[in-house]
Parts: C-alpha cells; sequence; structure tokens
C-alpha cells in the first residue's frame, strides 16, 4: 500500500577541508564507514603542496564524490566552498586529522527530524594528543545563552544546509582566525533553536601543536572583540552578562599572572639560596 511507503533518506554532505595532512584518507574512511547510507563525501584541498598528502587523497579518490583543488585561502573559505556545492539536506563538516564513530550520522539525523528546533548536533568527544587519550570532552550545547562566551559544541558537527544559507556561511575574515566555528554557531542560534549533544562518545578530537587553535591562543580576546563587536545587538541585549564575563577574565587573568610572578619570585629566591645551602652543607662536614 502507498501508505506504508518509507520517506526517502535525506542525502548528508560530509565536507572535509585538507591542508597538508595525510590524514585525511582516514578522514574519508570514516565519512564512509558511516552506517548512514544516503551521503556524499567532499574533500577541498585547500592548497596542499606535501607530497603525503597529495598521495593519501589519491589513495581514496574513488571513495570521494566531490573534489575541490583551491589555492590555499583557510579552512572558512574551504568549508564554505565545499557546502557550496553540496547537494545535502545536512552538512557535517569533518577536519582532516579527525574522526566520526561509525554510526554519528545515522542518529544524528534521528535527532534533527524528531525536533525542528535543533540547528546543531554534536556529541561527546575523546581529545588524543601525539596519539595518547589526554580525556573526554562533553561540550555544553543548548540554547545562544550558552554560546554568548564560549563555543558550547565541537566544530565537527551537523547542521542544515538552509540555515547554513540562512546566516551567509563561515566568516571568512581573517580577524576571526581560529575562532570560525563559534561565531558560526552564533550565527545559527542567535535567532532561536539550540545544539543538541548526543550523550555518547562519538568523536575522535587529536590536537596538534601547530593547529590553527594552538597558534591563535594568544590572541584570544582579540576574536573574542571581534565577535562581541560583529554581534553587538545580541550582546547588548545581554548586556549584563557580558560585564559579568568581562570582569570573571580581568579576575582571572590577574590572578593568572599573580600566580606566574609568584613562582618567578619563588625560583628566583631559590636561586640565590642555593649557594648559601652549598655552603653550609660543606662546612658542616
Amino acid at each position: 500500500m502507498q501508505g506504508n511507503k518509507k520517506k526517502p533518506l535525506s542525502l548528508i554532505s560530509v565536507v572535509i577541508p585538507c591542508h597538508n595532512d595525510p590524514n585525511v584518507a582516514n578522514a574519508v574512511k570514516s565519512a564512509v564507514n558511516q552506517t548512514y547510507v544516503n551521503k556524499e563525501i567532499i574533500v577541498v584541498n585547500d592548497g596542499s603542496d606535501d607530497k603525503d598528502t597529495l598521495k593519501a587523497i589519491s589513495s581514496v579518490r574513488d571513495k570521494i564524490d566531490i573534489l575541490i583543488d583551491q589555492e590555499n585561502k583557510g579552512q572558512s573559505v574551504a568549508r564554505n566552498n565545499g557546502i557550496k556545492r553540496s547537494s545535502g539536506s545536512y552538512i557535517l563538516n569533518l577536519d582532516s586529522d579527525d574522526y566520526f564513530e561509525n554510526s554519528f550520522c545515522e542518529k544524528a539525523v534521528m535527532v534533527f527530524e524528531r525536533d525542528q528546533d535543533v540547528k546543531i548536533v554534536t556529541c561527546k568527544v575523546n581529545r588524543t594528543y601525539h596519539g595518547q587519550d589526554i580525556g573526554i570532552f562533553e561540550p555544553a550545547g543548548g540554547d545562544i545563552k550558552n554560546f554568548l562566551f564560549a563555543n558550547a559544541a565541537v566544530g565537527s558537527s551537523m547542521f542544515r544546509k538552509k540555515d547554513w544559507e540562512t546566516t551567509g556561511g563561515y566568516e571568512e575574515n581573517l580577524p576571526i582566525l581560529g575562532f570560525e566555528d563559534w561565531e558560526f554557531y552564533i550565527q545559527l542560534l542567535k535567532n532561536g533553536g539550540h545544539a543538541y549533544v548526543i550523550p555518547e562518545l562519538l568523536f575522535h578530537y587529536q590536537i596538534r601543536e601547530n593547529s590553527t587553535t594552538q597558534r591563535i591562543r594568544h590572541l584570544r580576546q582579540e576574536k573574542f572583540k571581534y565577535i562581541i563587536l560583529k554581534h553587538k545587538d545580541l550582546y547588548q541585549k545581554n548586556f549584563e552578562e557580558l560585564v559579568g564575563n568581562l570582569f570573571e577574565r580581568i579576575e582571572k587573568e590577574s590572578g593568572d599572572k599573580k600566580k606566574i610572578e609568584n613562582e618567578i619570585t619563588y625560583r628566583l629566591g631559590k636561586a640565590l639560596l642555593k649557594p648559601f645551602q652549598t655552603f653550609r652543607s660543606i662546612i658542616r662536614k
């Protein structure tokens, strides 16, 4: 009977930006191995000139539905260009050095289909450093309130393509380098909706010493200022929370400086006392 026909599965577009990272082959295999059947895999080669990376892409070329080669323009441009070429109702961003458990896409789509208020689906994360597990992280998720002062979802998450189109996509201006995910999620949620966190460990994130996050860590306050000014109306609506957060940051920075000063004073004092301690130990013999 016609009434028993199953609804066709929505298409998921998995977008994998890559710049000089041979791990991209594993990311592609992670997308291929998803139990969700209806998907396309898009790799954006963002100006890679590393032979191992090019070899890795070539090794999985038959598994890639769309391969985009571009000059090195950064992750935001690579993601936007990949999404522009996509045909899926849902977008899953996947960084080239990370991977999902096989059931993530299937479980994420189920969340979207049962709750139209969900704008982002993320999950618990296993973090590794130099191949060693360093702990499990669970993002906060929630509505825009949880995203005002920190990112409450993982960069590699799923969202609807129509929502990406409404926001205008990822910020491509250089001043926001490193905070693209956070700023994009603010765009997604500022007019309603929330991020849902699947309470399972379904994502594996590799921390690298030369990653963008590590390189721009000392510019965090400058990036936060950029976000506040770009979304001035949002922070004006939450002015008291903003003031409270800024004072918390000042107090923390002051405490960190004091701690460093105390450590320096302690080390200096210990160094100055060492000759006297050595002399005292000699005369006691």
